[in-house]
């Protein structure tokens, strides 16, 4: 259940009507190959599932893990199953939209783990998919993840095509892909030659590098305060239930890390895109949100904004021996400030997303009176606008805090996902209201303002609204 919607069930609740339909929720699906930032992004997963109709938790493997190589077990995320069961009852005291463990259970099955790239068996993974993408009676997309290679995702497909090539085209409109690299082979040597022509929007993302295994080489200082034990101990892994508790942070001995520092959630960023948060991630990947920023480099395909003066991407994979940020950080170079430059698209939220983590953690064990919740805004006016240059546009909004917190309210071009070379004026930011600013000289252009809105509780909460202005 999105955040608007969630203080509306509240008072309906209150009132005895019956639960909203969850018709405006994102559809997701998810293949993993159980490495272990797959084990800690599941936890935060998780504590999301009520913003999601969770399609399916399918294991895969990639080119790191597969069946008898370094691989965590094909039950590998039942314990995180079974602690989310044992925390259920709370997380419906913040917000009854939580899918019961009885529906994840149902949910989460194996895909193809034989061996790197395998995409010949059909397995209850695969099946899952296929029943998914024919299923024609739900018209809203999948945002189909990989954390791991595309093999059981592939498999599903190749199946699709051979039992019913008259539905591939309907099959292609209702998915959205987002990779965590190309973890294997198979959307280069199966997805992109046949079903490429279909223009599946597809993010490849090498921007997740920014939360993964080595982020304290090139996060600025005060980002990396909210990934740091003495963060992450009393805000996620301790005092907060059985779920946290099994979150796997880095423990005392670990080389250049404290004990409680966050470790890896290199996959995250797949989720986190889908999160409704407000910045309407979702419309295009250019627009930037908690999953990072993208640009279309080929067809449908969307990868990571890269400045190098005359770089080429690659006419393939775009994986851990091709992407920029991943070969720019084995050249180690100190204090790389263009490596850090080149992820600030993901890591520039990260203060935002791991406050509203904590904020579920504290859902897993605390009573709705002693628990921090978003609050709620409302743009007065139209998210899209056509504007003429020099006109005056007017920014005016409503929030409401569900707890009753003070909230602080910030106005802001996000110039690195509009188009115009201008930077506006907004008059009195600080304000919801009596806010402005006056339309460029830019014909053709576009101009992205932020609403954000921040509470004042503990942790403080932040919920944005994305107006998209087009220049006549």
């Amino acid at each position: 259940m999105n955040r608007a919607r969630r203080l509306l069930f509240l008072v309906w609740a209150l009132s005895g009507l019956s639960t909203l339909a969850a018709s405006d929720k994102p559809r997701v699906l998810v293949t993993s190959d159980g490495e272990i930032d797959d084990e800690c992004s599941l936890v935060r997963f998780l504590l999301y599932a009520n913003e999601w109709d969770i399609e399916g938790i399918i294991t895969s493997s990639s080119q790191y893990h597969w069946q008898g190589h370094k691989w965590a077990g094909d039950d590998w995320a039942q314990p995180y199953l079974k602690a989310y069961a044992e925390v259920y009852p709370n997380l419906l005291k913040h917000d009854p939209g939580y899918p019961s463990p009885e529906f994840l259970q149902s949910r989460t099955l194996l895909g193809n783990v034989k061996t790197e790239g395998e995409m010949e068996m059909v397995t209850s993974g695969s099946k899952r998919i296929v029943e998914v993408l024919l299923d024609d009676s739900d018209p809203r997309p999948i945002w189909i993840q990989a954390w791991g290679g595309t093999n059981t995702i592939a498999r599903a497909l190749k199946t699709i095509e051979e039992e019913h090539p008259e539905k591939m085209a309907a099959v292609a409109r209702k998915i959205r892909f987002y990779f965590i690299w190309e973890q294997d082979i198979t959307y280069q040597r199966y997805i992109r030659p046949h079903w490429g022509k279909y223009n599946i929007p597809t993010i490849i993302s090498d921007q997740f590098i920014a939360i993964f295994y080595h982020w304290k080489k090139f996060l600025p200082a005060d980002k990396q305060a909210y990934l740091a034990g003495s963060w992450m101990k009393p805000n996620i892994l301790e005092n907060h239930g059985p779920l946290c508790s099994l979150y796997k942070a880095h423990v005392k001995g670990d080389k250049g890390f404290d004990e409680g520092d966050f470790r890896s959630e290199g996959d995250s960023p797949a989720f986190l895109h889908t999160i409704p948060t407000g910045l309407r991630s979702m419309e295009s990947p250019d627009f930037g949100g908690w999953g990072g920023r993208f640009v279309k480099v080929r067809d449908n395909t969307w990868l990571d904004p890269v400045t190098e003066p005359g770089y080429q991407y690659p006419a393939g994979r775009w994986f851990g021996n091709s992407a920029w940020g991943r070969m720019r950080l084995k050249k180690e170079i100190p204090n790389d400030a263009e490596l850090t430059a080149y992820l600030k698209p993901q890591w520039r939220w990260i203060d935002a997303f791991q406050n509203d983590f904590a904020a579920r953690a504290d859902w897993c064990v605390k009573e709705f009176k002693d628990a921090n919740h978003a609050p709620v805004i409302q743009i007065n006016g139209a998210l899209n606008r056509t504007v003429k240059a020099d006109e005056t546009v007017k920014l005016e909004a409503t929030a409401t805090d569900p707890d009753g917190n003070k909230l602080t309210t910030r106005w802001w071009q996000y110039s690195d996902a509009d188009s115009a070379v201008t930077k506006v004026v907004i008059t009195n930011p600080d304000s919801l209201d009596h806010d402005s600013f006056v339309v460029p000289k830019e014909p053709g252009k576009q101009i992205h303002i932020i609403l954000e809105v921040t509470d004042n509780g503990s942790p403080p909460l932040v919920v944005y609204q994305r107006i998209i202005c087009d220049i006549e």
